[in-house]
């Protein structure tokens, strides 16, 4: 498990023996799992648990923000 990024009280996470696509798993109050190139190359929610919808949306720009470099990162973890 890396953490690769952290905002909002959240860890953004990419665990080194996960599967594609490419994804985040943000950790703190609550979970989600993001797809990093959902439809048309854009971020993706899978799933969310616990997380209230403002902080879902600050997450998802987030995300969609530092898309560039949470990818950088999943290829250097995964190959």
């Amino acid at each position: 498990m890396v953490v690769v990024h952290r905002a909002f009280g959240f860890r953004f996470v990419i665990y080194t023996q996960d599967h594609e696509p490419a994804h985040v798993h943000v950790t703190g109050a609550g979970q989600a799992k993001i797809n990093l190139l959902g439809r048309d190359g854009r971020t993706e929610l899978v799933y969310s648990i616990g997380i209230s919808r403002a902080d879902l949306r600050r997450i998802m720009n987030e995300v969609a923000t530092e898309q560039a470099r949470l990818l950088t990162e999943w290829e250097r973890i995964h190959g």
